[in-house]
């Protein structure tokens, strides 16, 4: 009987090298990060994260993919600052429905330290003691602020770097690729578990998507998480007149990125909506293990399929949803 040899969890990966995987035939690639999949986590289990807008629109950054860019004329409504208990009850929603994460996203440029980051903190404490693991996006985080963060109880931080470095001044001028970097290193420094990915339909190259992973693999200690987003094109951004991101390109950053970074999570996120069940399985095998549900068919601003239908593709596929430590230890007592 043949013997697979364990992949090894490398940091000092060439681009040459993760462009030759993400270049191999489609269904050799697929095979291999099905594999490697399997060597390190339970091929039928998927993590199923909740994400809320907390606090939607208005931002002063020029993203271009983005609706909640206050510069641009999109039908996206301005909401300030949920109320916390309010937050906390879709919180307790989301764990009845069987999400193990909560993910908390707000449309700041950055944390500030204010009466604003006071509640979110307190909604970090009591989301925290639900049992769930917590997540926060906020924009960019100082080394105090991530500190704060992680003494309330939050176990990720998410902050994407969207692009490669090369191709990343094309789609944002407001913040810079080093600026997303320094915020996750503090995010490490607290000793919070990192979650960023990146966007791919944007205008970009293979080769820009390659060195997209390539930072994401070299980092010391790769991201716990990784989300893989398709373009989500919204009317009234620079972008929405994109073409529709074509599902093998999905299904090979999923495959490169699960064999650079075997340990990691890897979200299928934004775009599923335009996914047919199919395709989504395809994302599937090729190591994807996690997905965002979005409260009212909803991933923020965009849509995204509604739970109960991913339950149904869950049971056709033979997947369950993943529980977190938290929660096996309540099921155990």
């Amino acid at each position: 009987m043949q013997t697979i040899q364990r992949a090894i969890i490398r940091n000092n990966w060439t681009k040459e090298e993760i462009e030759a995987i993400y270049n191999k035939p489609l269904l050799e690639l697929i095979y291999e990060a099905a594999t490697v999949h399997r060597q390190y986590h339970k091929p039928d289990e998927v993590q199923v994260s909740t994400l809320l807008s907390i606090k939607t629109g208005g931002c002063p950054e020029d993203c271009s993919y983005c609706g909640q860019a206050a510069r641009y004329h999109t039908d996206i409504k301005v909401q300030k600052l949920l109320p916390t208990e309010m937050v906390v009850a879709h919180a307790q929603k989301a764990k009845e429905n069987g999400s193990s994460r909560f993910c908390m996203a707000a449309a700041w440029r950055e944390v500030r330290d204010n009466r604003d980051f006071d509640r979110v903190i307190e909604m970090v404490e009591q989301i925290n003691d639900l049992g769930l693991e917590v997540c926060c996006t906020l924009g960019m985080l100082t080394e105090d602020q991530a500190k704060r963060l992680q003494e309330a109880g939050l176990y990720a931080y998410n902050h994407n770097l969207d692009t490669s470095e090369e191709f990343y001044d094309e789609i944002i001028s407001t913040r810079s690729f080093n600026n997303r970097l320094n915020t996750l290193q503090n995010v490490r420094k607290a000793g919070i578990t990192l979650c960023s990915g990146g966007i791919i339909g944007l205008g970009e190259t293979d080769r820009d998507r390659v060195s997209l992973l390539l930072t994401l693999a070299n980092m010391e200690t790769h991201p716990e998480s990784v989300p893989i987003n398709a373009l989500a094109r919204v009317k009234g951004t620079p972008m929405e007149n994109m073409p529709k991101v074509d599902i093998w390109d999905m299904v090979r950053m999923i495959a490169t990125a699960r064999i650079t970074m075997p340990k990691s999570m890897v979200r299928l996120s934004a775009g599923r909506i335009e996914m047919t069940e199919v395709e989504q399985a395809w994302c599937f095998m090729a190591g994807a293990n996690s997905i965002f549900a979005g409260e009212n068919k909803t991933l923020l601003v965009t849509p995204n399929p509604e739970l109960s239908l991913d339950m149904q593709m869950f049971n056709r596929l033979g997947i369950k949803p993943m529980q977190n430590s938290k929660q096996e230890t309540e099921t155990v007592f």
